[in-house]
């Protein structure tokens, strides 16, 4: 049996109530105290429904008889309170959505494993008995295949500027407030027809309408997954639709009447008979999501069908989509917005990071070893992300971060230079920026980019400058005279070449000596452990072979290693049944790329870490001076690559990861 939980709750709104009110009925839990901003608030809500008051969020996660948590906030202070309710030690029930994009989610996820504690959204009609009777249903086959989803939840609130679910800096509006219900049913049936727990749709396209205040008044949108399963989902704070749940199938179909607050029917059509099933309505809805809780605290997230971490951060992403379709995005996440650190602290790095530096002649900064990447797409949290991803890499003591004028048509430096903006710290960063792409690699093109490079990232200067690509057909001398020009007017401190040979390196390093110029500091080529089998992109240069390693050896000469982890080939990604991403398939799907994962995975299991930890030591451990650049899609993969700061490897295990006995 599991221990009655001492819950704490934050926040004192409507939602708060019919929680509290539930945790009277629950059987492993009660109200133990009550946090709001204000202290009047705070005991008028422990007045009626019992338990201490406190004046203020901080004071009730520093109790330390408060075992768990309810975030009942609104939807922009979710991320703040569930990582500070982590570093407290304190399991997590998070009021839905988890977070405002998929992003903050993963930030969230990130800080609950860390701290070890139980985290689940609160979506509570996936704890109750009605939707694990749906699921029984679909399991047993009961339409046959499924074809089709149809769910809606939305409601007319007229329209009110003061209205919480009408201000953008609430992040109102229907998809994150009532449509994320559908998106996770959605998911839930479409995962259950695929044998699994849920599933990620293929396809998201969506419409909507926006209100005065830039949120969605109204809104639908059709998902596409695996099996050709159709769900046509809609949600609306100012219409009123029918709020059921039908799903049909090849030999009848499913209807939901309160698919949401479980106290309505299920009904079974089958060859033209329409019948009801049976499933307990006695519990409270929100007792039964508390209890839910505490019967999994253990094993730290709950079972299917109540909501996984995983399955959070599924749901956010779809949510993101389905934005992302009408181009619908707060005004927290747009260009040029402030975007704040997920905990709302000023951005420092940890004391206890053990990143390692390196030095590159010209700069005057110590480098961190790893280095971070910035390239992006236009999603809708795309620049959260990168917000959230890069605050996470200067805590880990990372400060060397590169990006590139191709990257995303300029949205990577963009964003890297909004982030050392936001955050105030430029002259802590080091920022490698690369330009001169094939097919505009000249002298002349070179210059256009560097320059609209420098007031993308509004910055004054790059610390390292790279030739994203060479171009043979031009002397190598126009190319020094052209970066010694913008040295000497101080807009870059050092520069190289991305993508150039050996042989065209020396050729120019040959020719800036001969002419008292300064030459190239560095190269930044492809270095990893898994062998690049074919470029992703023309012109892309690999020095993983022996003969370029003994070169770099002899010469000591600093090598920014692209794609160091092989594009996520040891980070779970890979593997040689499935062939869905054609990018990782052509440049490093082969037999022997293979093998050596299959022995990461083994070093890794007996060192206890991720087998991309293995992957980013390999890289570290190489006898000259190599910078790793990283592309993290997550804290949690960054977290496997950080984790290399600490394991150092024998020569021995280099050489059998490499295949060499």
């Amino acid at each position: 049996m599991p221990k009655t939980l001492n819950w704490g709750i934050l926040g004192t709104g409507s939602i708060a109530t019919k929680f509290a009110i539930g945790l009277s009925k629950a059987k492993y839990g009660k109200l133990f105290a009550t946090g709001s901003r204000s202290a009047a608030k705070a005991e008028e809500f422990a007045k009626k429904h019992g338990g201490k008051a406190y004046g203020s969020y901080e004071e009730l996660l520093a109790d330390p008889q408060v075992e768990a948590v309810y975030i009942s906030t609104p939807h922009p202070h979710h991320a703040e309170w569930a990582i500070k309710a982590a570093e407290a030690k304190k399991h997590i029930l998070c009021e839905k959505p988890i977070g405002l994009n998929h992003a903050e989610a993963m930030v969230i996820v990130e800080a609950a494993r860390v701290n070890n504690v139980f985290l689940m959204e609160a979506f509570m009609y996936r704890c109750h008995p009605q939707t694990k009777k749906l699921v029984e249903l679909l399991k047993n086959k009961a339409l046959g295949e499924i074809r089709v989803i149809q769910a809606a939840f939305s409601f007319n609130a007229g329209f009110s500027q003061e209205s919480r679910l009408f201000k953008n800096s609430l992040a109102g509006g229907g998809i994150l407030d009532v449509g994320c219900y559908c998106i996770s049913m959605s998911r839930l049936i479409a995962g259950v027809a695929n044998g699994k727990d849920f599933i990620e749709p293929l396809e998201v396209k969506s419409l909507g309408h926006f209100t005065e205040t830039g949120v969605d008044g109204w809104s639908a949108a059709i998902l596409k997954f695996p099996g050709d399963i159709l769900a046509e989902v809609s949600t609306g704070v100012q219409v009123n639709q029918q709020n059921v749940v039908r799903i049909y199938g090849s030999e009848g179909s499913i209807e939901l009447t309160s698919p949401w607050f479980c106290d309505g029917k299920i009904l079974l059509t089958k060859a033209g008979k329409t019948g009801e099933i049976d499933y307990d309505k006695s519990e409270n809805l929100y007792g039964i999501e508390a209890d839910t809780a505490a019967n999994y605290i253990k094993e730290l997230k709950a079972v299917s069908p109540a909501m996984t971490p995983e399955d959070s951060l599924g749901n956010m992403k779809t949510l993101d989509q389905w934005r992302t379709g009408f181009n619908f995005f707060y005004d927290c996440e747009k260009a040029g917005a402030e975007i704040a650190t997920a905990d709302r602290r000023p951005l420092l790095a940890r004391k206890t990071n053990r990143m390692k530096y390196g030095e590159v002649p010209g700069i005057n900064k110590k480098i961190s070893r790893i280095v971070m990447g910035s390239m992006m797409d236009g999603s809708v949290s795309s620049r959260v992300t990168a917000h959230l991803l890069f605050d996470e890499f200067f805590r880990y003591g990372g400060n060397c971060f590169d990006t590139a004028h191709i990257y995303g048509g300029g949205i990577s430096d963009l964003a890297l230079g909004q982030w050392i903006k936001n955050r105030n710290i430029r002259e802590k960063v080091v920022i490698l920026a690369k330009g001169a792409h094939t097919p505009a690699c000249n002298p002349k093109d070179l210059k256009l980019q560097f320059f609209e490079s420098l007031d993308r990232m509004k910055t004054p200067y790059v610390d390292l400058y790279m030739l994203h690509r060479d171009n043979p057909l031009i002397p190598v001398a126009e190319f020094i005279e052209v970066l010694n020009e913008l040295k000497e007017k101080g807009f870059l401190r050092a520069f190289g070449g991305s993508n150039w040979s050996i042989a065209r390196i020396e050729e120019a390093n040959k020719y800036a000596k001969g002419k008292n110029k300064t030459g190239f500091s560095a190269i930044s080529n492809n270095f990893s452990l898994a062998a690049l089998v074919e470029p992703v992109w023309a012109g892309c240069i690999s020095s993983s072979d022996e003969e370029s390693k003994k070169w770099f050896e002899k010469n000591q000469f600093p090598l920014f290693s692209w794609s160091s982890q092989a594009a996520g080939f040891f980070s779970g990604r890979a593997d040689p049944k499935d062939r869905s991403d054609k990018d990782l398939v052509k440049s490093w799907y082969r037999e022997d790329n293979f093998k050596k994962l299959e022995r990461a995975k083994e070093l890794a299991k007996k060192k206890s870490v991720q087998p991309v930890t293995i992957a980013a030591a390999y890289v570290l451990a190489q006898k000259f001076p190599i910078y790793a650049l990283i592309g993290p899609r997550s804290p949690f993969e960054m977290a496997g690559t950080m984790a290399a700061l600490d394991l150092e490897l024998t020569q021995a295990e280099i050489k059998w990861l490499n295949l060499e006995n």
